[in-house]
Order: structure tokens, then C-alpha cells, then sequence
């Protein structure tokens, strides 16, 4: 028994042995290396504006009276954008044109010689003397003959004679009173009113164009910030024109990424509102000091794009995606194979059944993979990330995909 028992325990030792082995051997997947091309991309975020743009402003205060444009509208420079309404203004427009209307009426009538009541009544006078007045001469005439004959007497002639003088005393005392009807005086002070009404009229018309809110230049009504309605404050912003054509994107590279992106690189611009919409430019310009964004420190890279279609509306938060670098049949493993260790960046390799630490160098990448300059070989095989630590020497069961 005793005998039986000493054969037994070592067997047990080692049935557990390998069990305990055979439990430890961690299974991890493998990636394999492989020649492809990798395009270098750097994907972030950013924000439209156009590149040619400008504001309008309220000059004055005072409640919107009427919108003539719509958001989206193309303009010329000085259309009018905004009536803001000045009802004291408006008020004494009217009362100016009133005061002009009467002025020119009354130097019409100057012109055509006074009021006609006035002109009918003295002209019929007239016409009454003057019949008198040859009537008197007439019988004057006679009267001087038989004198002459000595069949009137001088006292008949002298009577005729004064009565000419009182019809001819009354054609010009008619003749004055028609005279008198427009004098200089009369005339100078109906300019005068009519002056002074269009002086009126001058001003209030030059105060109701600071009411007139106008395009500052020409392009597209982008932003228009007026409603039906409302007031605006002297210096409210009203609408801001610009050319859409054309649009600049500030691209937001955090600080580590900058020495990636060069002047020249093109670059592509998504908008969430437009998934299935690309557009497409390339950068303008490199920033030459950072930022905070948020919790971020980023550099503004300016990207140019055109927008023949006018869709992509300045504001808009955008995704952009820079093309930094192209490399053609290189070796590449996925970017999570990549791991540090201290001052080390390598991969694990597969060496039988056992993990082996290989320093590498890597050059460019892309979204998943990057490229191993020095270190490797195609057809190697790097470990994938699992949830135990790995370290060198392990030994493993290799799952490869």
C-alpha cells in the first residue's frame, strides 16, 4: 500500500503540472506583416469661413419696419438690406412735401398774375372803364364840334371833359389794383417758402437713409440676424455678405500633429448635416503659434475649397481630413501592435511559441496602420493587444489572422 502510494504521488505532481500549464498559456492574436501603401492621414476637426466677406450695421436705433432680403439671396453692394422704421422722421417728410405742394401752388398762381377771382373781377372792371372812357370821349368829341358852331355851351364841354379824366382815372386805378396782384415781395417770400419746405425734405429724407441698411458688398446674404418685428440697437449686427464661391476652413491640428501638415497638402472637408457630400482643397497656410480650444492646443491650419455649388455654408463645423504622405509597397502592421516600453518602441514578435521583444521604426501612418521602416520583415508576425500584460519570453498560444 505504502508502496502503491509513493508510485501515485509523483504522477499526480505531474498531471497537475501540466494542467496548470496547460491553464497559463494565454491566447493571443496575431497580425502579420505585410507590404501595402499607406496613406498618411490626419483627421480632425475645423470650422468654415469665407474668404471674402463684410458686415452690415444698424446706424441708427429703431424697430425693423421691413426685411427686402432672404438668407441665401445673392446681392449687389448698396442693395438694401433693412428698413428701420423713424416715424417722427417719416412724419416730417410728409409735412415737408405738404409745404412744398402749397408753395409751388401759390407761385403758379403769381405766375399767372394772382388768384383768377381776383383777375376775373378787376378784368371786367376794366372792360366797363373802357367802354365809359370811349363812350365819354365820344360824346366829348361831339360836344367839342357845336361848340365850335355854337350849339353847346362850355360848361356841357367841360363836363365831357372831366368825365374823360374820371374814366380814364379809373382804367388806371384798375391797371394799379391788376399790378398789384403779384408784387416782388409776394414772389421772393413764396420762394422763400418753397426753399425752406424742400430744405425740409432734404433733411428728412438724409435722415431716413440712416434707416436704409445696405450690402456692403456684393456676394451672398449668409447670415442675416433681423426678424419681422424686431429692434435694433444703433450698431446691431443686421447681415454679413460674402463670396461663397470660394470658402476658407480653419482645420484645428493638435500641437503633437503640426510638423505633419505642410503648405500644399490636400486636404478633405465632410459636414454632418451632408454625409454623402465631399469637397475637396488643399492648405493654404501653417500656423505659427498655438491655442487652447477647449482643453486642446491646437494650431489654426488654413485650408482653401472651392463651393461651386454655394451648399457648404460659412459657420458650419466641419470634419477635416489632411493627406499628409504616401508610401507605396512598404511594410505596414496594424497601429495597435505598436507598443512602448521605457524609451523603446517595438512590437512583439512570434518566435515558435514564444513572444520575443523587437525594437522598431516606424514612419508614417494612417487611420489603422503604420509603417515599419527598420525592425521587421514581411510575412513577420506581431502580437495584437489582449487584456493580460504581456512581456517577453511568454510563451503563447498564437492565433493568427
Amino acid at each position: 500500500m505504502k508502496r502503491l502510494l509513493f508510485l501515485l504521488i509523483p504522477v499526480a505532481l505531474l498531471l497537475g503540472w501540466l494542467f496548470v500549464r496547460g491553464r497559463g498559456l494565454v491566447e493571443v492574436p496575431f497580425a502579420r506583416v505585410a507590404r501595402e501603401t499607406i496613406v498618411s492621414t490626419l483627421n480632425t476637426n475645423g470650422k468654415v469661413e469665407p474668404i471674402e466677406w463684410a458686415a452690415a450695421h444698424a446706424e441708427i436705433g429703431g424697430p425693423v419696419q421691413q426685411i427686402h432680403v432672404s438668407k441665401g439671396q445673392t446681392l449687389h453692394k448698396g442693395q438694401l438690406l433693412v428698413t428701420i422704421g423713424q416715424p417722427d422722421v417719416e412724419a416730417a417728410m410728409l409735412s415737408a412735401e405738404a409745404r412744398i405742394k402749397a408753395a409751388k401752388a401759390e407761385i403758379e398762381t403769381l405766375d399767372q398774375g394772382g388768384r383768377a377771382s381776383e383777375q376775373a373781377e378787376i378784368q371786367s372792371s376794366l372792360v366797363r372803364a373802357r367802354t365809359d372812357l370811349k363812350n365819354a370821349q365820344t360824346e366829348y368829341t361831339t360836344l367839342l364840334r357845336l361848340a365850335a358852331k355854337n350849339a353847346a355851351t362850355k360848361a356841357d364841354v367841360e363836363a365831357a371833359r372831366q368825365a374823360v379824366e374820371r374814366a380814364q382815372q379809373q382804367i388806371q386805378s384798375l391797371e394799379r389794383r391788376k399790378n398789384s396782384l403779384v408784387t416782388q415781395p409776394d414772389r421772393s417770400a413764396a420762394e422763400a417758402r418753397l426753399q425752406e419746405a424742400q430744405s425740409g425734405a432734404t433733411a428728412a429724407a438724409q435722415r431716413l437713409t440712416t434707416g436704409q441698411v445696405r450690402s456692403p458688398a456684393n456676394g451672398v446674404v449668409y447670415r442675416l440676424e433681423v426678424r419681422p418685428g424686431g429692434y435694433l440697437n444703433p450698431g446691431d449686427l443686421v447681415a454679413e455678405v460674402g463670396r461663397l464661391n470660394q470658402l476658407r476652413v480653419r482645420v484645428y491640428v493638435d500641437e503633437p500633429e503640426l510638423g505633419r501638415v505642410q503648405k500644399g497638402m490636400p486636404v478633405t472637408i465632410t459636414w454632418d448635416a451632408m454625409p454623402e457630400r465631399k469637397w475637396k482643397g488643399f492648405v493654404e497656410s501653417v500656423p505659427l503659434q498655438v491655442i487652447a480650444l477647449g482643453t486642446r492646443q491646437v494650431g489654426e491650419v488654413i485650408a482653401t475649397m472651392d463651393n461651386p455649388d454655394l451648399t457648404l455654408i460659412p459657420g458650419t463645423n466641419i470634419n477635416a481630413e489632411v493627406l499628409s504622405k504616401t508610401a507605396e509597397n512598404t511594410l505596414v502592421v496594424p497601429k495597435e501592435t505598436v507598443r512602448r516600453q521605457g524609451v523603446e518602441t517595438g512590437v512583439f514578435l512570434l518566435d515558435g511559441t514564444k513572444l520575443a521583444w523587437r525594437p522598431v521604426k516606424m514612419g508614417i501612418s494612417s487611420v489603422t496602420r503604420t509603417q515599419i521602416v527598420e525592425g521587421l520583415k514581411e510575412g513577420d508576425l506581431v502580437a495584437l493587444p489582449v487584456e493580460r500584460t504581456l512581456k517577453a519570453g511568454d510563451e503563447v498560444k498564437p492565433l493568427i489572422q
